[in-house]
């Protein structure tokens, strides 16, 4: 009787290019589920500021500042304050989100918690009350003295700051 010690089951050669295929398609797998876990936990928020122009409203001697931003990271971003020329901006600059207010100086609250989603774009206005409508009613202040006192040709430097701890800077030349 022979024995089937003589037979062998897998040449060296097949055996290993089994192992090798074995061991790419498991770290294949392993990548991709490691790149899923890990975009989970970094997802970033970048604001770009696409454009910012500035123009002066001959009818309620304001200016206004026109920001286009966009997030182009892959998280929300939440713009929680705005600030022209390190002062935080108050009822003498107001910014709107949408549309420009329909009334003159209006005093509406300024709604500065702006969330903008991954990919979103957003249109913001800010309105500085300028020089010469005489039209304050509240006593003056340090705040409106300044505005009172920037003229065209004076740039500007506007400030988001974001609820993840981000600034995002332009600078506006007022025409």
């Amino acid at each position: 009787m022979r024995k089937i010690r003589s037979r062998k089951a897998v040449s060296p050669v097949i055996a290993t290019v089994i192992l090798v295929a074995v061991a790419i398609t498991v770290s294949v797998a392993v990548a991709y589920w490691m790149s899923g876990i890990s975009s989970q936990y970094t997802q970033f928020e970048k604001v770009e500021i696409q454009t910012a122009v500035c123009k002066w409203d001959n009818t309620n001697f304001d200016w206004i500042i026109e920001v286009k931003l966009k997030n182009s990271g892959t998280a929300t971003a939440t713009l929680t304050n705005v600030f022209i020329n390190n002062l935080e901006v108050d009822t003498y600059s107001v910014v709107y989100s949408s549309n420009p207010p329909p009334a003159a100086n209006a005093t509406t609250s300024m709604s500065t918690q702006e969330a903008i989603k991954s990919g979103a774009a957003r249109t913001i206005y800010i309105y500085i009350d300028g020089p010469g409508d005489g039209g304050e009613t509240t006593p003056a202040t340090p705040e409106v003295d300044y505005w009172q006192s920037i003229s065209s040709g004076t740039t500007i430097n506007i400030k988001f700051h974001s609820a993840g701890g981000m600034d995002y800077i332009k600078l506006v030349q007022l025409v």
